[in-house]
């Protein structure tokens, strides 16, 4: 056990310093405010204030984690070693920042409560953000800072023991549109057939009525594929559905389908299934209840993961909205405009509510990478899209964190403008699923 002493114990600091040691490296930590009884303790220990205290590991504590609310701060990138890292201190502290504020800084997503200029869907954009404007966006940095104070704890206190963690791969798929040409009704079956006529997209009127007349099965209907893939090599999947009425943005098949029902019942027989809440949901508490009970009325069991359709939150109310439906997990946390990771760690971590400066329940589960952001924001070929997926999974590997990608149904498929890709995503969870072992 790590014994800290600070001289206030503020919900903050709890918050930081069980991410930092006992999600990351697997030690359980107690604090104290009483210096006799810091000083008597014979094991590891770590200071967090102003000036050591003894023969304890010491860094040196700013002020965040002291305080309440949100406040503008000035920031100066330095390096520690060679990984980037703020909030630097003056001290002889081993640690030349307070890599406690800083972690809370990113974890908390302090920044996103600060005004700032929004994308055209609402959201925070990445280049907002101090990790991407800094080029430290596509690293955890939190669990590599972790990882750096670990070697020297071990080198200060080397009875002490880490438990060891291991890589964990997560694939999780987006269903936001289940078939692409069928269930979709007379109206949408005219409308797309007119637009593809407009655009000169003569094998998509081709497909779209071998499809409708059951001659060819539907592109997008790789369900079974996925599940085969996820047996054969062992993968834990997530597969995520869009149960709203039909909008300018989610143009999913009828909520009332009959056939999307059976769907989504069948896949929940043989892997984790989660709701897609739809694009309006961010500000709407009662949409998102709504939509939560479709999906509940389906599988019949409690529906605790989720994904923001869009990826559009607002904070704190978005996630406030998933506390109070009783969510668990919320796998929404990263950058719709690039890969990376957006609170700066690939451990999986709990939402710290600076409105009520409290931990919650909800655990937010970061990705790494999306599939649209490669190819639509960023553009690239195919084989440089994973050619950073193995990239940013190596560097997860490094610290033995959790590893989440976001593709769609739509990508795995490999039709049309995804052509390529479903032998690809196939490689990949081969690849990934031998990087646990």
């Amino acid at each position: 056990m790590l014994l800290v002493y600070a001289h206030i114990i503020t919900p903050r600091l709890t918050y930081t310093f069980k991410h930092v040691f006992t999600r990351i490296l697997g030690v359980k930590v107690d604090f104290t405010t009483k210096i006799e009884t810091f000083i008597a303790h014979e094991g590891m220990k770590l200071s967090y204030t102003k000036q050591a205290l003894g023969n304890e590991l010491f860094v040196c504590s700013t002020d965040l984690l002291f305080e309440q609310g949100i406040d503008y701060l000035d920031f100066h990138i330095t390096l520690w070693d060679d990984v980037p890292c703020f909030f630097q201190v003056n001290s002889k502290s081993p640690v030349p920042f307070d890599l406690f504020a800083a972690s809370f800084y990113l974890l908390s997503r302090y920044e996103e409560y600060l005004p700032h200029v929004k994308d055209e869907f609402e959201r925070y954009p990445a280049e907002e953000s101090l990790a991407y404007q800094n080029k430290f966006l596509d690293i955890p940095i939190v669990d590599i800072w972790a990882y750096k104070l670990k070697e020297i704890l071990s080198q200060k206190f080397p009875d002490c023991e880490f438990e060891k963690r291991e890589f964990k791969f997560i694939s999780t798929i987006d269903v936001d549109i289940a078939y692409n040409f069928k269930y979709k009704g007379i109206i949408r079956l005219i409308g797309g057939t007119i637009n593809d006529l407009f655009r000169f997209q003569i094998q998509n009127i081709i497909d779209r009525y071998l499809v409708i007349f059951n001659f060819k099965r539907d592109p997008f209907d790789i369900y079974k594929r996925i599940i085969r893939l996820k047996e054969k090599n062992n993968v834990k999947t997530i597969f995520f559905f869009l149960l709203s009425e039909y909008t300018t943005y989610d143009k999913n098949v009828s909520v009332n389908n009959a056939k999307y029902k059976l769907l989504i019942k069948d896949i929940a027989d043989f892997a984790k299934v989660g709701l897609h809440p739809s694009y309006f949901t961010m500000k709407n508490e009662l949409k998102l209840k709504k939509e939560k009970k479709r999906l509940e009325d389906i599988v019949n069991f409690p529906i605790t993961k989720t994904r923001q359709h869009y990826l559009r939150t607002e904070l704190p109310e978005t996630y406030q909205y998933l506390v109070d439906l009783e969510f668990k997990e919320d796998y929404t946390m990263g950058y719709a405009q690039h890969y990376g990771f957006r609170a700066g760690t690939c451990t999986p971590f709990y939402f710290y509510d600076l409105d009520f400066e409290i931990q919650t329940p909800l655990k937010i589960m970061p990705f790494a990478v999306m599939d649209g952001t490669l190819k639509d924001y960023l553009n690239l070929s195919t084989k440089r899209s994973f050619d950073v997926i193995y990239r940013l999974a190596d560097e997860v590997k490094k610290v033995n964190g959790t590893f989440i990608t976001v593709f769609h149904n739509e990508s795995v498929s490999g039709y049309g403008r995804w052509k390529g890709w479903s032998e690809k995503f196939e490689e990949m969870i081969k690849r990934l699923s031998e990087m646990e072992k």
